[in-house]
C-alpha cells in the first residue's frame, strides 16, 4: 500500500555533467505534480539514466511472487527500459536482485493531446468544462472545447437544442435545464470517431521483442489491431500469443496490460481471460490448451479503460466493441500460430519419413545383393533372359565391383534426393525460392552512429552508416 511519501526521480542523459533531481508527489484531484524539490546535481560518474524511487509498505513474504510477476510483465511490455530490482533484508543471505535488460531502443509513439469527444462526455464534465471555459459565447465553446465538432456541425447543433438556443448567448449563462439538453443531444447526434493519436501503444514490434526476451518461447505471433472506438472513447487493442518458453505452465498464461500497465489479479472476470479461455477454439489452430504451454498477452490502450470494481484490477466483459476486437486480435495471432505450426508438422512429418526410410535401407540392400547374387550363381540359360545392362550388374555383382554397400549408397542417396525434391517443392509452394541469403550483422546500441530506420509492425530494420 502507498505510505504517501513523495517520488525521487534521477535522471540524466549520456554526456551531462550532471543529473536532474525532482522530489514530488501528485495532485490526484487535478492530475497534476505537486513539486518539493527540482535541482541540478553534479554527475562526477558520467551516469545516465532514469531511476525512480518510491517507498511502498508491504508484505514482501506474502507478495514476493506477485511483486516479481508484475516486474516480468513490465519487462515484457517495456522492452526498451531496464529494470533493476533490489530486494535489501536484515539478512544478508535473502537479499535479492533481479535484472531486467533492455533489448531494444524504439520507443512507443508520444501521444498527442486531445480535447473531449462529445461523444464521450456527461453531464458533471460538461459542467467543469463550462466553469473553465475561456470562451465566450456558445459556438465558441462547442466549436473549441470538444473534438471532431466544426463551425457548421456546431450551427447545426445549436439549431436542433431548440428556440432556448442561440450561437451568441453566453456559455456562462447556460442553466442546469439547457445543460442538460446539450447533454442529449450529444448522445442522439453523429460524430465521426476521434483518432488514435491521443493513444500511446507499446508497439507490435515492442511486444513481441518483449514476449521473447522475457519467454523465450518456441514460436510466436503479435496483432496490433487500428483504433477502434467505444462511447466516443478510441482504444487500441495489440495481442501476443507464444508456445513454449520457460517458466510457463501447460495451459493458457495469461499477461493482461491497461494502459502498458500490468494487471495481476481478479483475472477471472476480466475480458481478456474469458475471451481467451471460452471463445477461441484453440483445436482449430492446431494448438492444444490443455498440454501445451500458452502464453496469452493483451494490452488495451485507451483514453477510457472500462475497469470494474474498486480496485481497478480488470476491464469489464460487457463492452461489446472491445471483447469484439480481444477475440479478432487473439484469432488474427492464433492464425500467424496455425501457419507455423502447420509448417513444423510437415517438416516433422518429412523427417519421420525420411527416418523410416533410412531404418529400412540396409535390409532392402541386404535382400537385392543376396537375390542378385543368386540370379548370378546359375549357370548361363541357353536362350539369353536379360538385358545387356543387366547382364553387366551380374558380371559385376560376381567380380564384387557392386557390393551391399553400393546398394545401401544408392539408396541413401537417392532418399536425400526424394527429400530434398520434396521440400523444394513445399517451399515454392510456400513462397520461398532459393535465393542466395546475404548476412546481416547487428551492431551495438552503445555508442553514437548515424542510422536510418526502416518500420514495419514486426521488425525494424536500422542501416548504420
Amino acid at each position: 500500500m502507498s505510505t504517501g511519501l513523495p517520488i525521487e526521480i534521477k535522471s540524466s542523459m549520456k554526456g551531462q555533467n550532471y543529473t536532474s533531481f525532482c522530489r514530488l508527489d501528485i495532485d490526484i484531484h487535478k492530475n497534476i505534480p505537486h513539486v518539493h524539490l527540482h535541482e541540478k546535481r553534479e554527475n562526477k560518474t558520467h551516469w545516465h539514466g532514469a531511476e525512480i524511487e518510491v517507498i511502498i509498505e508491504g508484505n514482501w513474504t506474502t507478495h514476493r511472487s506477485k511483486i516479481l510477476h508484475y516486474m516480468r510483465q513490465m519487462a515484457v511490455i517495456t522492452p526498451y527500459a531496464q529494470f533493476l530490482f533490489k530486494f535489501l533484508s536484515d539478512a544478508a543471505d535473502k537479499n535479492l536482485t533481479i535484472k531486467f535488460t533492455r533489448r531494444t531502443d524504439v520507443m512507443p509513439p508520444v501521444p498527442l493531446q486531445t480535447k473531449h469527444h462529445p461523444s464521450a462526455v456527461d453531464l458533471l464534465l460538461i459542467k467543469r468544462l463550462v466553469a473553465e471555459t475561456t470562451k465566450q459565447n456558445l459556438l465558441q465553446f462547442l466549436q473549441h472545447e470538444f473534438v471532431n465538432i466544426s463551425k457548421p456541425h456546431a450551427e447545426r447543433l445549436i439549431g436542433e437544442m431548440g428556440p432556448d438556443f442561440s450561437q451568441k448567448m453566453a456559455v456562462k449563462s447556460l442553466t442546469s435545464q439547457q445543460l442538460v439538453r446539450i447533454h442529449q443531444l450529444f448522445r442522439q447526434a453523429k460524430f465521426d470517431d476521434p483518432s488514435g493519436n491521443c493513444l500511446s501503444p507499446a508497439g507490435e514490434y515492442n511486444l513481441r521483442l518483449g514476449i521473447i526476451k522475457e519467454l523465450h518461447p518456441d514460436m510466436v505471433a503479435t496483432h496490433a489491431s487500428s483504433p477502434q472506438v467505444f462511447e466516443g472513447h478510441p482504444f487500441i487493442v495489440e495481442a501476443g500469443i507464444s508456445i513454449g518458453g520457460k517458466d510457463v505452465k501447460q495451459g493458457l498464461n495469461i499477461f493482461r496490460f491497461a494502459n502498458r500497465i500490468p494487471l495481476l489479479f481478479e483475472q477471472g472476470a476480466d475480458v481478456i481471460t474469458r475471451t481467451a479461455a471460452k471463445r477461441i477454439s484453440w483445436s482449430s489452430y492446431k494448438i492444444n490448451q490443455q498440454q501445451d504451454k500458452i502464453g496469452v498477452f493483451v494490452s488495451i490502450v485507451s483514453t477510457k479503460i472500462p475497469f470494474k470494481g474498486t480496485g481497478k484490477e480488470y476491464i469489464g466483459d460487457d463492452i461489446t466493441e472491445i471483447s469484439s476486437a480481444v477475440k479478432s486480435a487473439l484469432k488474427q495471432c492464433c492464425l500467424q500460430l496455425k501457419s507455423k505450426i502447420v509448417k513444423k508438422l510437415q517438416a516433422r512429418e518429412r523427417q519421420d519419413r525420411k527416418r523410416n526410410l533410412n531404418r529400412y535401407i540396409p535390409d532392402v540392400a541386404r535382400a537385392v545383393m543376396e537375390t542378385l547374387v543368386e540370379i548370378a550363381d546359375q549357370s548361363p540359360p541357353k536362350r539369353p533372359r536379360y538385358d545387356k545392362e543387366d547382364e553387366e550388374l551380374l558380371e559385376k555383382v560376381n567380380s564384387q565391383e557392386v557390393t551391399e554397400m553400393t546398394f545401401r549408397d544408392c539408396l541413401t542417396q537417392h532418399v536425400e534426393q526424394v527429400d530434398y525434391e520434396m521440400a523444394l517443392d513445399y517451399a515454392m509452394q510456400s513462397g520461398v525460392s532459393e535465393e542466395p541469403r546475404e548476412a546481416i550483422y547487428l551492431n551495438s546500441l552503445e555508442g553514437s552512429y548515424k542510422f536510418v530506420d526502416l518500420q514495419s509492425p514486426v521488425f525494424v530494420f536500422r542501416f548504420v552508416h
